[in-house]
C-alpha cells in the first residue's frame, strides 16, 4: 500500500477489548473522512488479521505491536509511522495529523 495508502493498524488480544470496540466506533462514525484521506484499516485481533495479507505474527514484530495489550499505529503513505497510541485515537486526532502530512497539504490526498 505504499505510495497509495496511509494505513491504521489497530492491534487488540481480543475481540472484547474495550479499546478495540471504542476505535471501531470512532472509525464508523469517521468512515468518510477516512475514506477522503486514503486511509485503510487494518486489525490484528489476536492470531486474524483483517484488511492486509501478513500474518498477524508479522506485522506485530515489524510494527512492534503487543501480543497481550491494545495499541494503534498510523502508518504514512511514505511507509514511516506517524503516530502511536495504547489507547484509541479520536477521529480529529487522525485528522488533523493526515491533514499536516506534507502529502496531504500538496494535494495529493
Amino acid at each position: 500500500m505504499k505510495w497509495d495508502r496511509r494505513v491504521l493498524l489497530v492491534c487488540a488480544p481480543d475481540q472484547e477489548d474495550p479499546a478495540l470496540i471504542q476505535q471501531r466506533r470512532v472509525m464508523a462514525r469517521w468512515k468518510a473522512g477516512a475514506e477522503a484521506r486514503d486511509l485503510t484499516i487494518v486489525e490484528i485481533v489476536g492470531t486474524k488479521v483483517v484488511g492486509a495479507s501478513d500474518a498477524a505474527d508479522t506485522l506485530r514484530r515489524r510494527y512492534r505491536l503487543p501480543g497481550n495489550a491494545f495499541a494503534v499505529v498510523l502508518i504514512g503513505k511514505d511507509g514511516d509511522i506517524k503516530l502511536r497510541e495504547a489507547r484509541p485515537i479520536p477521529a480529529s486526532t487522525l485528522e488533523d495529523t493526515i491533514d499536516a502530512m506534507p502529502m496531504r497539504r500538496s494535494g495529493g490526498r
